[in-house]
């Protein structure tokens, strides 16, 4: 509980117009894209950096939990309130300050929205390439906070490599900054980096200096259906062998065909059990050239048809329809357990075989779809979570699919984040002195644990 001293002080800074403790604001920041649901006791909506020294001071001083959130769209429950306390909405954060195009730098607010920035950039001829399947509505600073990838992480990587510095507040209020605005800078410890992708748990990020890349001048996106998984995965690394990096390299199986089949908007082969959706962009001639490559690769391993998207608006249907996959697989069942393990590129046919297997063997539906070119794949394992029954063997899946994707090379994690859902299983990819180091880190930066608590890992008060 949050004294009630601390909340008169807590609607000073912020304004009464900020500061809610109805059943019905609370409630809007109880959830997040888990489904899963924990009340806090209060919320704000700080307007700046001061006013967010000053409350983490006040949370530190007064030992109640600080719980920062971005848009909610997260998918292991890094903004859920799990021990109540305060949630910290950063919306109000929502400015593009700067576009740099001398020095293609952006300075950005946490609450600007991802879909936004990348609008703003493309006007002027740049171009920021992270792309959650949520940069509709997910924020940047949740972006940062979870290190997100997206669909063109193959080519363009995540968003850490395009962080350049960050301006962000301790828990105990001070105020720090980290990084650089040049291209270079390796003064002291990268705490940028650490920063980035700590869900929220070190320290709230309130100002974000974004790298920026030249627009590529041209693009296309195709589409391969195969009668076999098998084949499909044996393409990607056909693909990569041309010496092609697609932007997009997006895999599908049967099942997450048949869940957006509406929403493609082109006539599916009946016998295809898997799908590529692949996109190139650069030079106009060299696009042309790899689209022709990959072509080559897809029919050379045993497409059963292969299209190239003939006008915009069915390259928006295509992509808008691998966007909408993860929902739709709800049709299955009520509910799913959705993990983004990721492997090595040459252990995907293993991994999708082993899946088959996890399917049968606990007789629960496991679609999967995801990045395959760079080994990110989202496995859903579906699920009535009202039937008990189901609810175990589904746990039992889980555990058993990490310790296979361990064994391959591969992490729980690719662009989820561990919150609490995966938090349970850090100890099978990290060792005890690992996992030791990560406390005393948090420790370091947050000695009462009052920031994003519950999270990544358990902190002891010993």
């Amino acid at each position: 509980m949050i004294p009630s001293g601390a909340l008169k002080e807590l609607s000073r800074i912020v304004g009464p117009d900020h500061f809610f403790l109805n059943y019905e604001d609370l409630l809007a920041c109880a959830s997040d894209g888990t489904k899963m649901k924990f009340m806090p006791d209060a919320v704000v909506y700080p307007a700046d950096t001061e006013e967010i020294s000053q409350i983490l001071a006040l949370a530190n001083m007064e030992k109640f939990p600080a719980i920062p959130r971005g848009a909610g769209t997260g998918m292991s429950g890094g903004a859920l309130p799990v021990n109540g306390g305060l949630v910290i909405s950063m919306t109000r954060l929502d400015r593009i300050l700067s576009i740099d195009q001398d020095n293609l730098i952006a300075r950005v607010e946490p609450g600007v929205i991802t879909a936004r920035l990348q609008e703003e950039v493309e006007r002027v001829g740049l171009f920021y390439p992270p792309d959650p399947a949520s940069f509709e509505t997910s924020t940047i600073g949740g972006n940062v906070a979870e290190c997100a990838g997206g669909l063109r992480a193959v080519k363009y990587g995540v968003t850490r490599d395009y962080v350049l510095g960050l301006t962000a507040v301790l828990p105990t209020g001070e105020i720090i900054n980290t990084g650089v605005e040049t291209a270079k800078g390796v003064a002291g410890y990268d705490l940028t980096r650490l920063l980035v992708g700590s869900e929220g748990t070190l320290a709230i990020i309130t100002g974000i200096i974004l790298r920026l890349i030249t627009k590529p001048a041209a693009k296309k996106s195709m589409v391969a259906f195969f009668p076999e998984l098998s084949l499909a995965v044996q393409t990607v690394s056909s693909i990569i062998k041309q010496k092609v990096v697609p932007t997009t390299l997006e895999f599908l199986d049967r099942l997450s065909i048949d869940c957006v089949r509406e929403e493609m908007g082109i006539e599916i082969p009946v016998d295809a059990n898997a799908m590529l959706l692949i996109e190139v962009d650069g030079d106009e001639v060299l696009v042309d050239g790899d689209a022709e490559k990959v072509k080559d690769a897809c029919l050379g391993t045993g497409a059963i048809r292969f299209d190239v998207a003939s006008d915009k608006e069915e390259v928006e249907q295509l992509w808008a329809a691998r966007r909408e996959v993860s929902p739709s697989l709800l049709k299955l069942r009520p509910g799913k357990i959705n993990e983004d393990v990721v492997v090595p590129r040459s252990r995907l046919a293993d991994l999708v075989s082993f899946l088959g297997d996890l399917s049968m063997r606990h007789d629960l539906p496991i679609p999967a779809f995801g990045h395959a070119g760079d080994g990110n794949i989202h496995v859903n394992i579906m699920l009535d979570k009202e039937n008990r029954d189901e609810v175990e063997r589904a746990e039992l899946a889980v555990r058993e699919l990490f310790e296979r994707v361990l064994e391959m090379g591969g992490t729980i994690t690719g662009e989820h984040g561990v919150g609490i859902t995966k938090a349970p299983y850090m100890d099978m990819e990290f060792t005890r002195a690992t996992l030791d180091l990560m406390c005393r880190l948090k420790r370091a930066f947050d000695p009462n644990n009052i920031l994003n608590p519950g999270k990544i890992l358990t902190i002891t008060d010993d």
